[in-house]
């Protein structure tokens, strides 16, 4: 038997008067998947999330959440769905205890269904210990851990989340994220934007989408092989910026992009030796010392400047 997708979404279009934010997008989501959705800002991201959990209605286009169609139906998805903004409204004169209960309230939960749910939020996002503290007093890591509970609180079976660990250190990342995969393991399903590209990694599918349009949707390796017939070189020289500009102006480069004192090129793999020594006596006329030259395997983020620029 194949299983039916908890998120369907066909030929989805929202237009602004003359701009059109979303533009015949399509993709599908099942039980139990993280979901990325990346794309740079104004890209159509945020327009979607609303359309999908039924706060904004498209111009045309079908979109099914959990059997139910958004847009004649909003209301009865809104319930079992939840939502997580990166600027989430924790309540920071509050304490830990006293905002689940808040939220809680929000929710409808019952008195003593939100007891139990309560103690099971706290261990889930680790901060028993910490239930009597301020909020204003916690670490921004567990500030947002706390909001994902609150977003948890009324057991949804679709939860979106916007920058989730925005502004977060690499341990609370990890921390969050393992809570993700645990929830995932049960069948939630998540929806997840992210604007850091090595955090997409830990999405089982990635769907990319550019001004209004999906360009790619794939696994995270799936995305990578898209640039396998293309050699990526990491070189790294001073100074950078000067080479980068010669680099950028090369007939035979295809994509460049600079990350510090490194730049990545993407050109094709005939002709490159030649190519590359044609470069070296080049940057060599223009005192730009080369520290290393390499052939690396494509990033994701190499992938996204790619279908960025191909589809600009």
């Amino acid at each position: 038997m194949i299983e039916s997708p908890v998120i369907s979404v066909e030929n989805l279009v929202k237009k602004f008067g003359d701009f059109t934010a979303v533009n015949e997008i399509s993709f599908e989501i099942y039980r139990g998947e993280i979901f990325g959705f990346l794309g740079a800002n104004g890209a159509g991201k945020s327009t979607t999330i609303k359309i999908l959990c039924g706060i904004m209605k498209p111009t045309s286009g079908k979109v099914v959440v959990l059997g139910t169609d958004v847009i004649s139906n909003p209301e009865k998805v809104k319930k079992q769905i939840g939502y997580m903004s990166q600027k989430f409204s924790l309540y920071h004169d509050l304490t830990v205890d006293e905002n689940i209960s808040f939220f809680g309230g929000i929710y409808g939960i019952p008195y003593k269904k939100l007891s139990v749910r309560k103690k099971e939020i706290l261990s889930l996002v680790g901060l028993e210990e910490r239930k009597k503290e301020l909020v204003l007093n916690l670490p921004r890591g567990m500030q947002q851990r706390l909001a994902f509970g609150c977003a948890l609180l009324h057991e949804p079976q679709i939860l979106f989340l916007d920058e989730p660990t925005a502004g977060v250190d690499p341990v609370q990342r990890r921390i969050f994220w393992n809570i993700i995969y645990d929830l995932a393991s049960k069948g939630m399903t998540f929806l997840v934007t992210t604007h850091l590209l090595d955090e997409a990694e830990y999405c089982n599918r990635i769907c990319l989408i550019s001004k209004g349009k999906v360009v790619a949707n794939d696994t995270p390796d799936g995305l990578k092989n898209l640039l396998k017939e293309i050699a990526i070189l990491n070189i790294e020289c001073k100074p950078a910026r000067k080479a980068f500009q010669i680099i950028h102006d090369m007939p035979w480069v295809i994509d460049a992009s600079i990350f510090g004192e490194e730049i990545h090129i993407a050109c094709d793999e005939k002709g490159m030796e030649e190519n590359l020594d044609k470069l070296k006596s080049i940057f060599g006329k223009n005192q730009i010392n080369i520290l290393k030259i390499e052939k690396i395997e494509p990033t994701l983020e190499d992938v996204f400047l790619h279908l960025e620029r191909k589809n600009s």
